[in-house]
């Protein structure tokens, strides 16, 4: 395959699979095309592929509505099986990097190196003369990488590209925003069952982490509270009001909302203490949020008086061109903060690195 023809973003979620197809438009990006199919509770259970058949299914009945043609995807992971380190090296090219990697890695990660993958990026050569340089380490769980290769195989695509989900955000954000050098600014994709966690200074990756929380919380906290149904909680937690649901009282999910919230805000601002105290310049710009959680006002709210920096939705069709005439405008508004991982896997070109 030539190189340089995108491929399809293909975010599988733990509660809905999202495709977003782009092509070279005038003025950058276009879109081709975006969906989402909803998964059945259950499917992803931390990370592991539970029920492969209603994935693949998701992935074929979508490619199918949406006239796919193209076999190249791009795919992304994340969670507890993915491991990102920022490390530091004796300086050496990129060559000799993954000739010495596999030695190097084993202090760096909890797993076995023969049970991952590895992958590698210099950063660049540090300030000090030390003659060191900091390195981008990712590690990624073979057995993980292999169960998702294969339903996306099984659907009838041929994953070309296998990426980490918080960085295919900050693909889409770089695409979409602009960087302002020497800022520092954070990108929170906050989906159904992990938060992805970046911090992004003068666009490198500096700090990141994913935590096992999520937008799924506040349904089963709802469920709980209200004795609903997990759908009913679903359509209550983004704000919508079912026939049934009349009876539930608006001040008690704004209570269990507020809760879940303030737990979820705490374990973000956690990992960003913990940045904070390893950083020598750790002023925060602002937060940028996105994910299927980023639609839930009380986590946006809450996030902005924890930080105490600005937070903004990210919309990652903000630079990209969508033809009205052929989406519908309000929808893909609406989808806009979920499609954010979709539409950064769908930056990507089978054959790159």
């Amino acid at each position: 395959m030539a190189k340089g023809k995108l491929a399809l973003g293909l975010d599988i979620g733990s509660s809905s699979v999202k495709i977003a197809r782009l092509k070279q438009g005038k003025r950058g990006y276009a879109l081709a095309a975006f969906g989402s199919a909803p998964l059945p509770a259950e499917t992803i259970v931390d990370g592991a592929l539970m029920n492969g058949a209603a994935i693949v299914s998701a992935i074929q009945d979508l490619c199918a509505a949406h006239k796919i043609r193209t076999k190249d995807a791009a795919i992304g992971v994340s969670g507890h099986s993915v491991i990102i380190k920022k490390i530091t090296l004796p300086k050496m090219s990129q060559d000799e990097l993954d000739e010495s990697i596999q030695w190097e890695a084993e202090q760096y990660i909890p797993f076995d190196v023969k049970d991952v993958n590895i992958d590698t990026q210099i950063l660049g050569e540090k300030a000090d003369g030390t003659g060191q340089m900091d390195v981008l380490l990712v590690a990624a769980k073979k057995d993980m990488i292999n169960d998702y290769v294969s339903v996306v195989t099984e659907a009838g695509l041929s994953p070309a590209v296998v990426d980490v989900d918080a960085f295919a955000v900050q693909n889409m954000f770089e695409v979409n925003y602009e960087q302002i050098a020497g800022e520092t600014v954070v990108l929170i994709n906050a989906g159904a069952a992990v938060v992805n966690i970046n911090v992004v200074s003068s666009g490198m990756s500096t700090f990141t982490r994913d935590i096992s929380v999520g937008g799924n919380q506040f349904t089963e906290e709802i469920q709980k509270q209200l004795n609903v149904s997990y759908e009913e909680a679903e359509a209550l937690k983004v704000g919508g009001r079912s026939g049934e649901v009349d009876a539930v009282v608006p001040q008690e999910i704004e209570r269990v909302m507020q809760t879940v919230a303030e737990q979820m805000a705490g374990e973000i601002q956690r990992s960003l203490d913990f940045y904070a105290a390893t950083a020598a310049d750790s002023h925060i710009a602002k937060v940028y949020l996105s994910g299927g959680a980023a639609r839930v006002p009380a986590l946006f709210k809450v996030l902005e008086q924890r930080v105490g920096v600005p937070v903004e939705i990210l919309n990652p069709f903000k630079a990209v061109e969508v033809d009205n005439r052929r989406f519908d405008a309000a929808q893909i508004l609406e989808a806009a903060p979920a499609a954010a991982v979709a539409v950064g896997l769908a930056l990507r070109s089978g054959g790159d690195k």
